[in-house]
C-alpha cells in the first residue's frame, strides 16, 4: 500500500488541477488542508485564506470551518504576509516576478521570511516597485503609486528625421521604393473548439474528487473507532492474540474496523488518481492547439483508469 506522504503528494496534485478548472470553497479547504499536511504553510495560508473568506453559509460544511481557521493560524504563524495596495485598479501585482493577482488584491499575499520585491505594472502607466523586509508572523504593508505615461503625438506629416513627406512620392502614386500592393490570400478560419468535453471530464473529475474526499473522511473515521476499541480492550486488561472468550466479540469488531480502514483508504486512491486523469484529459483537451482547417480525422482524448493505475489514451491522425 502506498506511504501516507506518497498518497499525500498525489491528492495534492489532483487537487492542483481541479483548482485550475474550478476554484472554489472546497478545493481550496482541501487543498490547503493536504499542504498544512506536508508544511507547506505558505500554500497551506494562501488556500485556506480562501475558503475562508469564501465560506458558504451551509450547516453541512459549518462543523470543518474550525479546522480551517486552526491550519490557517497555525500556517500563519510560520510565514510573513504582504498587504498589497496600488493606485490604479487593474495593474498586475508581482512578488518576486511573479504574479500574485491584479489590484485590487482580495486578501494579503503569503510569503517566506526575508526580504521581496513587490512590483505594479498596466499598459498605460509607468511602474512601480518597491523591496519590503517582513518576519515570520508578520504582516508588511506594501503602497504603489503608478503614474500615467507621457508620449508625445508626432507631427501631422512629419518624418522619424523631422521631414516632410518621403521624397519620390507622386499625388495619387506609389511611394518609391514601396512595392505594389497584390491580392490579399484569405486565410482559412480556424476551427472552432468544442468545450462540452471539456465541461464533462471536468465535472467527472469534480465528483471523482469528492468521492475520494469523502472515503478519506470515512477512513479517518474508521480509524478513530479502531483506536478507541483497541483502547477498550487494553484497558479491560484483554488482548486480541489468543483471545480469551470473554474479548472474541471485540477483537472480531476491532478486525472489521481495520479491514474498513483499508477498504476506504484504497478506495480513496482510486478515486483521487481517477479524479487527477480525468482533469488532466480536460486540461489536455482544452490546451490541444488546433489547424486553421479542419483535418481529415478528430482526435479523442480519453482517460483510462484501473485499480493501482491511471492515464490518458490520445487516438487520432496527424
Amino acid at each position: 500500500m502506498a506511504s501516507r506522504k506518497s498518497v499525500e503528494a498525489q491528492a495534492e496534485a489532483a487537487l492542483l488541477v481541479a483548482w485550475e478548472l474550478n476554484p472554489t470553497f472546497d478545493v481550496a479547504y482541501n487543498l490547503g488542508n493536504t499542504e498544512y499536511q506536508l508544511k507547506k504553510h505558505k500554500e497551506a495560508a494562501t488556500y485556506l485564506s480562501f475558503a475562508l473568506r469564501h465560506w458558504p453559509l451551509l450547516k453541512g460544511v459549518a462543523k470543518l470551518k474550525p479546522n480551517a481557521e486552526k491550519w490557517l493560524a497555525e500556517s500563519r504563524a510560520q510565514v510573513g504576509a504582504l498587504k498589497v495596495s496600488v493606485t490604479v485598479a487593474g495593474a498586475e501585482v508581482l512578488v518576486d516576478g511573479k504574479g500574485v493577482g491584479r489590484a485590487p488584491l482580495e486578501g494579503e499575499v503569503f510569503v517566506d521570511p526575508g526580504e521581496h520585491r513587490v512590483e505594479a505594472t498596466h499598459l498605460d502607466y509607468e511602474p512601480a516597485s518597491q523591496t519590503v523586509g517582513v518576519a515570520k508572523g508578520a504582516t508588511a504593508e506594501v503602497k504603489l503609486a503608478i503614474t500615467p505615461v507621457r508620449s508625445e503625438a508626432p507631427t501631422a506629416g512629419a518624418t522619424p528625421d523631422g521631414g516632410g513627406s518621403a521624397a519620390g512620392a507622386t499625388a495619387g502614386g506609389p511611394v518609391v521604393g514601396q512595392p505594389p500592393a497584390g491580392p490579399v490570400e484569405p486565410q482559412p478560419l480556424p476551427e472552432k473548439r468544442n468545450w462540452v468535453p471539456v465541461i464533462a471530464l471536468g465535472a467527472a473529475s469534480a465528483v471523482g474528487l469528492g468521492v475520494g474526499i469523502g472515503m478519506t473522511v470515512a477512513s479517518n473515521n474508521a480509524s478513530a473507532d479502531g483506536r478507541a476499541q483497541a483502547a477498550a480492550i487494553l484497558k479491560a486488561g484483554g488482548g486480541c492474540p489468543d483471545a480469551p472468550a470473554a474479548y472474541s466479540q471485540a477483537c472480531s469488531d476491532l478486525r472489521s474496523t481495520a479491514s474498513r480502514v483499508d477498504t476506504f483508504g484504497r478506495a480513496a486512491t482510486v478515486a483521487y488518481t481517477a479524479s487527477g486523469v480525468l482533469a488532466i484529459a480536460a486540461v489536455t483537451y482544452a490546451l490541444w492547439p488546433r489547424s486553421g482547417t479542419k483535418a481529415s480525422g478528430k482526435v479523442r482524448v480519453l482517460p483510462e483508469t484501473q485499480v493501482g493505475y491511471g492515464g490518458i489514451v490520445v487516438q487520432g491522425a496527424w
